[in-house]
């Protein structure tokens, strides 16, 4: 009988000091830089993940490659994308030096992962350790522009995927969730600690699994119903007949359209899913220009 093979050697908390001091660099608090060093978290996270061996992996500030191995070994390829220039430059040598029989799978792009349009491989997965500073509108900016997204797990502040994971009447509830939730069910899948880190962030971390489907059937755009999510969450406190009368142009106007869209005036964002938002666009399309002799009272 043939013993199983060894897991694969991943980076340590000394392969990352030591490459962090050739580098002769600090993880910096501006790029939401914390670097994994523990390859079990590292083993648990590509397991969490389901990559298929044939799929082509987007991974956003894969930082000195602690990620990137573990997820080398399981996909076809990975997209690298990395704002940081001499960690970019850096991360092909890491893994020629690590994974050499696979150094040809990997593709690194200098680049910030908020203004990436195009990528040189269609990528059908996410995987990231993302910068809690930045994490909901990457994922946001990637699931818009990258429809061959079809699944992910992307690591962020544990609040953070709280609130991409919330569903509708949760405290954690809002813009995250509901913009996350037209793209892709979304849900967590797991905690994880903050002793792997270096440095150690203050907070634990979270999981935040996603796949895609298709948004609400509606004809209102995404930017159409997107401009509702925000308007209703802005002032989140107030009824959607406050908090949507600046968007509808008075409070009777924002009361209509939430009785064409089956919407209580009276509820707040918060109760509401994707689903009801896209409605509430929807209705503004089908509804008149603002009667200006309103007298815009407040509900």
């Amino acid at each position: 009988m043939t013993e199983p093979l060894p897991p694969a050697r991943l980076l340590g908390a000394s392969d990352i000091r030591a490459l962090a001091e050739e580098l002769n660099i600090r993880p910096t608090k501006t790029l939401g830089q914390n670097f994994v060093i523990d390859g079990n978290t590292i083993r648990r996270i590509v397991s969490a993940a389901h990559v298929e061996p044939a799929e082509t992996v987007l991974e956003v500030g894969p930082g000195l490659g602690s990620l990137t191995l573990g997820l080398l070994d399981v996909a076809a390829a990975v997209v690298a994308v990395e704002i940081d220039p001499v960690l970019a430059k850096k991360l092909p040598d890491t893994i020629a030096k690590f994974r050499p029989e696979l150094a040809s799978n990997l593709t690194v792009l200098l680049s910030d992962a908020m203004r990436v349009t195009e990528l040189p491989i269609e990528p059908t997965a996410l995987v990231a350790n993302l910068p809690y500073n930045v994490a909901v509108p990457v994922v946001l900016n990637l699931l818009e522009h990258f429809p061959s997204l079809a699944h992910g797990l992307v690591m962020v502040q544990d609040e953070v995927a709280d609130r991409m994971a919330a569903e509708p009447g949760s405290k954690t509830y809002g813009v995250p969730s509901v913009k996350a939730a037209w793209y892709a069910q979304v849900r967590k899948a797991g905690v994880i600690g903050m002793n792997v880190f270096w440095p150690a962030p203050k907070i634990s971390s979270g999981l935040v699994s996603f796949t895609r489907r298709e948004p609400p059937q509606t004809r209102a755009s995404r930017q159409q119903v997107f401009a509702v999510i925000d308007a209703a969450f802005a002032q989140r406190r107030k009824t959607l007949r406050a908090a949507l009368a600046g968007w509808a142009g008075s409070p009777v106007e924002a009361e209509r359209f939430l009785r064409a869209a089956g919407v209580d005036p009276t509820a707040r964002g918060e109760v509401l899913d994707v689903t009801a938002f896209a409605r509430i666009a929807e209705a503004k399309l089908d509804g008149t220009e603002p009667d200006s002799t309103h007298d815009g009272a407040q509900g």
